[in-house]
């Protein structure tokens, strides 16, 4: 069977949907009267809309969002009603945009991680942002390897092309001095670019017990709190109603 020249040299071009729906749409063009214009706009918006999914998926991929967490899996009625009513704002992505900070704060199993997936997600879907989720644990551990290896630099700059880096349950981990240094580092680095959200069972007058240094306690809290978003979790535990009901 012989390829048509015209869909090789759509290939050629990366128009790959356009390559594979082309004759499809010249018949519709045929019997629905459609002028050349039509056919070439329904075309490319096939291709765009192709191109849009793909890229998404691919975001969706590289964020490492935690499976299952997301907004369709969200239980609002169980959110605090402060919370429930900044939700419709904080979709629409626009104090990411502007580098809002996000801290939500509360004891375990109040829901932070998985709103903060469920809305990470979202950024991904509704408003083509690039979103990486990680542990403060695993972040702090590639970032002590980078600097022992003299690459400490070239991985700021690759989380860099994130506008949101979601860092997962900081306070659990004590960390040494070393440790402290390069998330310090890691913050002060995206201070006023970038967004970062954060999910802590800590408040702020305890984060000594991660920084241990006050100054440098007060200044990651400083940059931090300077242009943020502050969400308080509170109730009950989610996991134990869930336990409960099962």
């Amino acid at each position: 069977m012989s390829v048509d020249p015209l869909a090789i040299l759509l290939r050629s071009f990366r128009l790959p949907t356009m390559a594979e729906r082309f004759e499809e749409m010249i018949t519709d063009a045929e019997s629905q009267n459609w002028g050349y214009r039509k056919l070439l706009h329904n075309l490319c918006e096939a291709e765009a809309l192709d191109r849009k999914e793909r890229r998404q998926q691919r975001c969706l991929k590289d964020a490492c969002l935690p499976m299952g967490k997301t907004y369709a899996t969200l239980e609002e009625k169980q959110l605090p009603t402060a919370i429930r009513r900044q939700l419709p704002t904080l979709l629409e992505g626009s104090f990411v945009s502007n580098a809002v900070n996000l801290l939500a704060f509360g004891l375990p199993g109040r829901g932070k991680t998985h709103f903060l997936s469920a809305l990470g997600r979202e950024m991904i879907l509704r408003h083509d942002m690039k979103v990486h989720f990680t542990s403060t644990f695993k972040l702090v551990q590639q970032l002590l390897a980078a600097k022992r290896d003299l690459k400490l630099d070239n991985l700021l700059k690759k989380l860099d092309r994130y506008e949101v880096i979601i860092l997962d349950d900081l306070g659990y981990v004590q960390q040494s001095r070393e440790e402290m240094e390069v998330l310090f580092t890691f913050l002060a680095t995206r201070y006023e670019r970038r967004s970062v959200w954060i999910s802590s069972n800590l408040v702020f007058s305890k984060w000594d017990q991660i920084f241990k240094d006050p100054m440098t306690t007060m200044a990651a809290v400083d940059r931090l709190v300077h242009h943020s978003i502050i969400l308080e979790f509170t109730g009950g535990s989610h996991r134990e109603a869930k336990k409960k009901k099962a």
